[in-house]
Parts: C-alpha cells; structure tokens; sequence
C-alpha cells in the first residue's frame, strides 16, 4: 500500500474545515425529485380550481368584447390586473411550494449551512486548463451518463403514455367533452406518477453514488491524520521540552527560596524538605523546597551554603513529602512534630546570639 494513498476516514476536524468551505454532501437529484413531488401535489389538491378561475375569467374577456371598442380601451387596466391576479392565485402556489421543497431538501442534506467561501471569486476557476480536467473527468462522464438516463427513462414513459392515450382516443368521439378531458387528464396525470417514480429511484441511487464520493474524496493518508493531531494537540517532541523548561524553572525558582528557610529537614539520602516560619505573617510553617533523591541532597548543599539547619529525623522528612505541598501550609497532622523541631532550631539559634 502507498505511504501516500488516502485510506484513513476523514477526521473531525476536516469535515468542519471542510463544510466552512461549502463543501458538503449534497445529492441535486434529491433536491429535484423533492420539487417536483411538492409542485405535482399541488397541482392535484388544487387541480379544480384552475378550470374555474380560467373559465370566469375568459367569459369576462368575452363579455368585454360586446362593448364598443371606445369603451374596451377603459377596461385594459383592469385585465391587466385580473390577469396578473389569475396567475398569481394559480401558479404562485405551486412556485411557492416548489420553492419551500427545494430550499428543505438542500438544508436537510447540508444540515442548514450558509457558506459565503464559494460565492468569492478565485482565478484558478478561470484556468482553461482545469476547466478541462474537470470536463473530462471521471465525474463530468458519470454525470453525462446520468442525464442520458434520465432522458432515456422520460422519453420511454412518455412514449408510453401518449401511445396509450392514442389508442383510447378514438372512444373519445363518443364521449361527453367533461368526461373526454377528465380522462386526459387522468392518463396525464398517470404519466406524471411514473415519471416521479422512476426519478425517485434514480434519486436513491444518485444519493448512494454521492455520498460514497463525498466520503471518497474526504478520506486522508495516515500523514495527513498525523499532521492534524500534531495541529490540534501540538508536536509531542516540542510538548516535552516544554514541560522540561517548566520543569527546570519550577526547579530554579524553588531552589531559590531555600535560602529563606528556618530548617531543613532530611533523612539521610532521600528527602529533604525545607521549611519556613515567621510568627508575624505565617499562620504555620510554610514548605519553601521539597525533593527526592539528587534534588534533595542540593537543597541541603544550599541549606549549607547559608548556614541553615539541617536536621536528620527520617519520618517527619518522609511524612512531610509525601503530605506536605509545595509553597503551602503544612498539614495540621504535623504540626506538633514539626513545632518541637523549631522549638529546638529556635533555641539552638538563640544560644548561638548569647555566645557571640
């Protein structure tokens, strides 16, 4: 398998990169068949109307033209108007709803998004050279293939139609005219029913075919997975020298407070914790430095250097790394063990004033 084929599904974080972009999942098909099931629904819930509506206003036409033509002339606005009513009370509906299924298709596929990044003008859209990469594409023949379908499919069903109409058409010479028309209309409508059918299908099929593509197009290589985790969680390498910056800092800056201790408090290897107490401002002793191991043995080498006391009692040194936090209050648990050693660090001090 090529280090570079896109065999990983798309992350997260690309599909909202993304549909930022404008580019979504979307069967048009989808879309067509959803406006063309509305507007044929309307068209029969409101089918009666229509012979009404246009009837009245044709016998309003005729009777106008037994005025004199003086008098016609006065009443041109007039049609105007109720033309103009006429189409809006019958094809508005139908437009209206045509309209109401197209833009709910969309949004159901696209799950309500409005992109502005496609509508910005962007020369590499006048490139000849992929304008003919994309007509020879893989998907510009698909999509060929798809309309040729279509075409063939409707051509099929209304040959079938008119062919049938035909041959019931000679007993239409012996029926009422009503009845005639009502029939037409019925076949008419039968035809239509057929055509959405078979459209739905091929909506189905264009629905699968798309968003296998979509998801085709969305995947990534394993590097492009790696380099967006790095994006989002940062490079683990720069992680780590981070921490181990921060590290020494915290290091540096305790290090630094020693000097301020009372006492230190150690058994003999492997921990040492220095200690603060002034009774004008602290409440109890205060942990200025703890460490374990090497980080111990260089607070008592400080502690030394400054001339400040280090006492061996293994577990209060213990007690207090393990309970104690760092630049905070000793547990009140310790208290009384840590008091008896300041009482004797305070003392021991204290001789060491009279003798000098």
């Amino acid at each position: 398998m090529a280090e570079g084929e896109k065999t990983e599904k798309a992350t997260p974080k690309k599909r909202n990169d993304e549909r930022k972009k404008g580019n979504v999942f979307m069967s048009r098909d989808a879309v067509a068949v959803a406006t063309l099931l509305g507007s044929f629904a309307v068209l029969r819930a409101t089918a009666h109307v229509y012979p009404q509506k246009l009837g009245s206003f044709m016998e309003h036409c005729l009777e106008l033209t037994r005025e004199p033509s003086a008098e016609v002339l006065t009443y041109v606005s007039e049609l105007a108007f109720q033309g103009i009513l006429l189409v809006v009370t019958t094809v508005g509906p139908v437009l209206a709803v045509a309209l109401f299924c197209a833009v709910a298709a969309t949004f159901a596929q696209t799950k309500f998004l409005i992109a502005t990044e496609p509508l910005k003008p962007k020369l590499s859209k006048l490139n000849p050279l992929k304008g003919l990469k994309r007509l020879f594409s893989l998907k510009s023949l698909i999509e060929a293939l798809k309309g040729l379908l279509k075409i063939s499919l409707l051509m099929v069903i209304v040959y079938q139609s008119i062919r049938d109409m035909f041959l019931e058409s000679s007993k239409y010479l012996y029926t009422d005219l009503r009845i005639s028309v009502a029939h037409l209309l019925e076949y008419a409508s039968g035809m239509v029913v057929r055509i959405i059918i078979a459209f739905i299908a091929l909506a189905a099929l264009d629905f699968m075919y798309q968003k296998w593509d979509y998801e085709r197009q969305m995947k990534m290589t394993k590097q492009e997975v790696k380099e967006e985790f790095k994006q989002m969680e940062g490079d683990p390498q720069i992680k780590g020298k981070i921490k181990q910056i921060q590290r020494q800092r915290a290091m540096q800056r305790m290090m630094q407070q020693v000097p301020g201790a009372d006492v230190v408090i150690r058994n003999p290897t492997h921990f040492a914790v220095a200690l603060r107490y002034k009774p004008e401002q602290d409440n109890a002793p205060i942990v200025l430095a703890k460490g374990q191991d090497s980080v111990a043995q260089k607070i008592v080498e400080i502690a030394e250097a400054n001339h400040i006391a280090v006492m061996e009692n293994v577990p209060l040194a213990r007690a207090l790394y393990a309970e104690a936090e760092l630049n905070q209050e000793i547990p009140p648990t310790l208290y009384n063990a840590v008091a008896e050693v300041l009482v004797y660090i305070f003392k021991l001090n204290a001789d060491k004033r009279i003798e000098k």
